[in-house]
């Protein structure tokens, strides 16, 4: 058995790495893990040359992760949402997925697990239903979607009490300064445990100890 876990947070070391690591662990089974901006994985190009293989014919890392895909029982894939968008790397891995699902669906009854991070609740639950989308079109089964509470980039970036762009007012108040000190991390909210709990049912269930499918959706 094996589980992979996909990131597209280009943060060293995020929340979002850290939860989707959590999941993968917590499984006890195989894993890799691959952060998206390690990697060089373009947008889909439409170019269809992939119709009757299967396989991508664009030449980057996309190839190479479709095929551990391809022998890996779950995925736990996880992004954020910066501009109030689902983040680019997680976009253009999703869009590619394309290339594995027409005629042959190479994905179908895999399970899914996604994770979002972001500042704000509304476009949160927009990201991982875009994710879900995506999902149900590629036939695999989502059984479990979380949300981490983000935080501004502002606080650390060196700039955020000074830039009249600063988020911190609109976020805070005016009385907080910038400082790591107000960055909130994943391991104290309770999506950790929530996320922790799915992944042992997940690995239960891939290895016949369990036949409950774990399934928690945040809608």
């Amino acid at each position: 058995m094996k589980i992979l876990g996909i990131s597209g947070s280009p943060v060293p070391n995020s929340n979002t790495d850290r939860l989707i690591l959590q999941v993968l662990r917590s499984t006890n089974l195989d894993f890799e893990f691959i952060k998206l901006s390690n990697v060089h994985v373009r947008p889909c190009l439409a170019c269809k040359a992939c119709v009757e293989d299967n396989l991508c014919k664009v030449n980057d890392d996309f190839p190479a992760i479709a095929q551990k895909l391809r022998e890996a029982q779950a995925v736990v894939i996880g992004g954020y949402t910066p501009y109030r968008l689902l983040d680019a790397f997680t976009k253009a891995f999703l869009e590619r997925l394309w290339s594995m699902r027409h005629i042959h669906s190479l994905n179908e009854k895999k399970y899914a697990v996604t994770i979002v991070s972001g500042l704000f609740k509304e476009i949160r639950t927009a990201a991982l239903n875009a994710m879900a989308t995506e999902l149900q079109m590629e036939r695999m089964h989502h059984v479990a979607e979380f949300e981490i509470e983000g935080n501004v980039p502002c606080l650390t970036c060196g700039y955020g009490d000074d830039c009249k762009n600063s988020g911190i007012p609109h976020i805070f108040s005016r009385e907080i300064k910038a400082s790591k000190d107000h960055c909130v991390a994943v391991e104290t909210q309770p999506v950790w445990e929530e996320a922790t709990k799915t992944g042992q049912l997940l690995g239960q269930f891939l290895t016949g100890k369990t036949n409950d499918i774990p399934c928690i959706r945040q809608n």
